[in-house]
């Protein structure tokens, strides 16, 4: 049988048990189902990327022929990119 989950008086205090204590001794994972959240959107961090005017000009030609913005159209090759790498 497993141990019941205590309640916590905040996010502080459940962060800090769960912490020091296995899930596994209070939750039966094999009863478990997989969730999916399909408003959530990733969080984005701002970097500086310096690039050569004529390759930020090439992308932005393609761009205009997908109708995206440029910089989505970018994250979208990046993306491509760091997919293949990590099946390779």
């Amino acid at each position: 049988m497993k141990k019941k989950i205590p309640k916590f008086k905040n996010e502080k205090a459940e962060r800090s048990f769960w912490a020091v204590h296995d899930s596994a001794d209070h939750i039966d994972w094999s009863k478990a189902k997989k969730a999916v959240f399909p408003n959530l959107r990733p969080t984005l961090k701002s970097i500086s990327l310096r690039l050569p005017k004529s390759m930020i000009d090439e992308l932005r030609v393609l761009a205009n022929k997908r109708d995206v913005p440029y910089q989505s159209l970018l994250k979208m090759f990046l993306a491509e990119r760091i997919a293949k790498e990590l099946r390779a």
